[in-house]
């Protein structure tokens, strides 16, 4: 089994790099990719970057970018790491277009680069689900696992259920 991870951008990739002249988050490396490192995990892996935008940017041009990645790549299981404010919308996108594949869509409430963050928990969760689930679209975030049409978010608390 051989897993493709798909960065998107989100703030599980953004990083704080500038020291000085200046404050900005930007993205770099995928963070699925430095997690996997530590991991050494017991399956094959491939990460590649679709794009790196703030998911609050991410049109239907960008999700149907990602949908013709997913369905020209040989791979059939799929995590996604995405921005957490617009990810319901792509993990319903992707789903009413891609039916043959397993995708779990993750991201993080803290950059992976900071040391309080949800990403390597997160992630974790998506690899334990991939490795279970059947073939369909699902949101992987905060401990727990739904398919795409049935998970909810409480804005005020960012929390999803």
């Amino acid at each position: 089994m051989k897993i493709l991870f798909i960065q998107t951008g989100g703030t599980i990739d953004k990083d704080y790099p500038h020291t000085t002249k200046g404050w900005a988050f930007e993205f770099g490396e995928p963070a699925s990719k430095r997690i996997l490192e530590k991991l050494n995990p017991s399956f094959d892996f491939e990460v590649i970057t679709a794009f790196q935008k703030d998911s609050l940017e991410i049109n239907e041009e960008d999700r149907q970018s990602l949908v013709n990645l997913i369905d020209n790549h040989q791979h059939n299981k799929i995590i996604i790491t995405h921005g957490t404010d617009t990810m319901m919308e792509t993990a319903t996108y992707i789903a009413s277009r891609v039916n043959n594949k397993l995708i779990v869509i993750t991201g993080s409430m803290r950059p992976e680069q900071f040391s309080n963050s949800d990403a390597s928990v997160n992630i974790g969760v998506a690899i334990g689900a991939i490795n279970l689930l059947d073939k369909g679209v699902y949101i992987a975030m905060h401990g727990i696992v739904k398919p795409s049409d049935k998970i909810r978010r409480d804005l005020k608390t960012g929390k999803y259920f």
